[in-house]
């Protein structure tokens, strides 16, 4: 029986931009209540559409829901709305961090909350727009083995969970991942610009990288999908991919680990950064590179 006709509390979700709507879309199809909240009346306006009960308050989420999503930009926003729920949460509160936050700000999070009972879990994803609208997320799962119990028949609903460690673990692995899909996307521009001023056909190029060991990501989808078209759609923004950059190279430098191509990476992005529109796509960092 679902549960929203088993009469079980909802499911609370914070920020509903352009993952956030179509995870709630396929929260509320597995069958379980959401109620929701976003700045942007526009956001709230499509969670209705999908299905969840919209509420003028951050606070009023958390006073409905025991397990809260958070998905929002940054770290000092989290702990912000976090601040902001006081009152709200109580011993049965699980905050679940799906947002692209900061590892050691997260663990920090975590302890300031522990005193009253309340319990964080970090489950950020990968798999961009195209996963969140499928139900095909990779969500890296940070927290306490009983906390994620709780939390994963939710997450099921939004993809594949996989534990990654204690509370603080996903920020970072997510971080790390990003950190190498943003190096692998700069070089494979780099080598698909040097191919086709040789005179190489990038389609062929494709075909012989993704059958070798240049493969990654950006070969296998991002360059055949949103590059090679044109359409430079892939959902996930450029500057959002530098700060997650920016999260892994320093934390690499608060556990005193080297960066040195991962500071250089971050240069480079930034750059482009400031030249681009700060609206744009993630993947027009390959058409930058090809007309630098």
């Amino acid at each position: 029986m679902p549960a929203e006709a088993a009469g079980a509390r909802p499911v609370g979700f914070i920020g509903l931009g352009n993952m956030g709507v179509p995870m709630v879309a396929n929260l509320v199809r597995a069958g379980h209540p959401v109620v929701a909240f976003d700045v942007s009346a526009d956001a709230r306006d499509r969670a209705v559409a999908v299905g969840a009960r919209v509420v003028p308050t951050a606070h009023r989420v958390a006073e409905a829901a025991d397990t809260v999503i958070l998905m929002l930009p940054n770290s000092t926003i989290v702990t912000d709305v976090v601040h902001g729920l006081a009152g709200a949460l109580s011993d049965r509160s699980r905050l679940v961090d799906m947002s692209s936050s900061e590892p050691l700000r997260t663990r920090e999070l975590a302890e300031e909350l522990a005193p009253a009972g309340v319990r964080l879990v970090d489950a950020p994803v990968s798999g961009g727009v195209a996963g969140a609208e499928a139900g095909r997320l990779t969500i890296m799962a940070g927290g306490d083995p009983a906390d994620l119990a709780a939390v994963e028949p939710v997450l099921e609903a939004l993809g594949r969970v996989v534990r990654v460690g204690p509370v603080g673990a996903g920020h970072a692995v997510k971080a790390l991942n990003n950190l190498l899909s943003a190096t692998h996307l700069w070089i494979t521009a780099e080598a698909m610009t040097v191919g086709e001023r040789f005179g190489l056909d990038p389609a062929v190029m494709l075909e012989v990288f993704n059958g070798s060991s240049g493969r990654s990501g950006s070969t296998e989808t991002k360059y055949p999908r949103y590059i090679l078209p044109g359409s430079f759609d892939s959902g996930f923004g450029l500057r959002l991919m530098l700060k997650d950059m920016q999260i892994a190279t320093r934390l690499a430098e608060q556990v005193g680990a080297p960066s040195v191509l991962g500071e250089h990476a971050v240069e480079r992005w930034d750059s482009a950064a400031q030249a681009l529109d700060p609206s744009a796509d993630h993947t027009r960092i390959a058409a930058w590179v090809a007309e630098g």
